[in-house]
């Protein structure tokens, strides 16, 4: 599970964040003390910090430049402020990306996913989710089950990955579209629905007929 520390003194921001990462099974922890931002970040050990340019006492550019001296973190500014100069700054001060206030929820998650895959993602040897016998490997998107081992296309992947993250609990086809969103410019409902259909087909290949259930109205949940 990674772990996303959020510095952000507006609660309402904050929160909505936090709430946000959480849903997709990310470990938030928000700032409680603008004072010893950097001792809490060492003590949380996070894999990515998001972070607002104006905050009490010290300011974002200077935590981020405190940071890197001894970290190299992936860090995301988030800011109302949107001219290129701040923009320019925050890269030079050592930020990984930049985001504009308002931000969409389905903007921030696939930046944050995007961020945390180059970060991390290539260089594990070796990540896999287990869910009812069916193995997914991330590194090359394929599931094996009882000694089977197939590939997965793209979107087949992106769409089990994401229910085996939420096994026994049903996952609305509007987070769906966003994960596919990441690599996809749009998706729609029905390019949706097809997509599942053809993953359902995957899996029956492999003898998991069912593994995958409609809860109409609502979305998909993946359940033995």
């Amino acid at each position: 599970m990674y772990r996303v520390y959020i510095v952000e003194d507006d609660k309402g921001i904050a929160d909505g964040i936090s709430g946000c990462l959480s849903s997709w099974e990310m470990d938030t922890r928000i700032v409680s003390d603008f004072r010893h931002v950097l001792e809490e970040i060492k003590e949380f050990d996070p894999h990515l910090v998001i972070m607002d340019i104006t905050l009490p006492y010290m300011g974002g550019y200077h935590w981020c430049q405190e940071l890197r001296k001894t970290s190299s973190v992936p860090i995301i500014f988030i800011s109302s402020a949107t001219d290129n100069m701040n923009i320019v700054m925050a890269m030079n001060m050592g930020a990984d990306d930049y985001i504009p206030k308002p931000f969409d929820r389905s903007v921030l998650i696939a930046k944050v996913q995007a961020l945390l895959r180059r970060a991390y993602d290539f260089n594990l040897s070796s990540f896999t989710l287990e869910a009812f016998g069916v193995v997914l490997n991330t590194n090359d998107n394929t599931l094996t089950y009882n000694g089977t081992r197939i590939e997965l296309a793209r979107n087949e992947y992106k769409i089990l990955y994401t229910l085996m993250q939420n096994k026994n609990k049903v996952v609305s086809r509007e987070r769906l579209m966003e994960a596919l969103w990441e690599t996809d410019s749009f998706i729609d409902e029905n390019t949706l629905t097809v997509n599942v259909g053809r993953l359902r087909k995957t899996l029956e290949s492999v003898g998991l007929k069912d593994l995958i259930k409609t809860r109409f109205g609502i979305g998909y949940i993946l359940e033995e």
